[in-house]
């Protein structure tokens, strides 16, 4: 039985150097906090305000490093929270997603497009790939196994890259609906 490890992936933001500027100030550099799992990838000390209609999620963390596009990834819980469409999407797929207001110390950016919630999926590397017999974009099955709430999510993306570490990604909601914690692993079945 070949496993991975289930992260949760909580609300973020991620945003271009000019939408940074724009929230911090001229010349602004996100401050790596925590390197996640992904090569490369890391929470930042800066925070932003994600405004809807209806609310606000104070406080919400930047990914970084800077991307060619802002996006927002929300569970399906905080869109509604704060009244905003999410479409389920892969990262990336901001065309025709939902909009918000991000509110920073420095100033404030309307984002048109870019809120979505991020279709679960496993990062994996082209040898991970060959190991578990799948290839990239495939859709599969991930069976998680926890107490008293074990379930099988379907409709998982395979992503292969040789910049990728083997792990999956769940948002928060997903995560709770399998009362996964660290260390929570999960296998494919076909």
């Amino acid at each position: 039985m070949k496993q991975f490890i289930v992260e949760t992936s909580a609300r973020h933001v991620h945003v271009t150097q000019q939408d940074l500027e724009t929230l911090f100030g001229a010349g602004y550099q996100l401050t790596p906090k925590k390197y996640l799992s992904q090569p490369g990838q890391f929470a930042s000390e800066e925070r932003v305000d994600v405004v809807g209609p209806k609310n606000t999620l104070a406080r919400v963390s930047i990914l970084g490093p800077v991307r060619p596009e802002t996006q927002i990834e929300l569970s399906l819980t905080d869109a509604r929270s704060i009244g905003v469409t999410a479409p389920i999407r892969e990262s990336g797929d901001v065309a025709g997603s939902g909009a918000c207001k991000l509110v920073g110390p420095k100033g404030e950016v309307e984002v048109k497009e870019g809120v979505i919630a991020a279709k679960r999926h496993v990062h994996m590397t082209p040898e991970d790939a060959q190991e578990y017999g799948v290839e990239d974009k495939q859709i599969v099955s991930v069976k998680v196994n926890t107490e008293g709430r074990s379930l099988i999510f379907g409709d998982v993306v395979v992503r292969v890259s040789p910049k990728y570490a083997l792990a999956m990604h769940i948002d928060t909601d997903e995560s709770n609906a399998a009362c996964a914690v660290n260390g929570t692993m999960g296998e494919i079945i076909k």
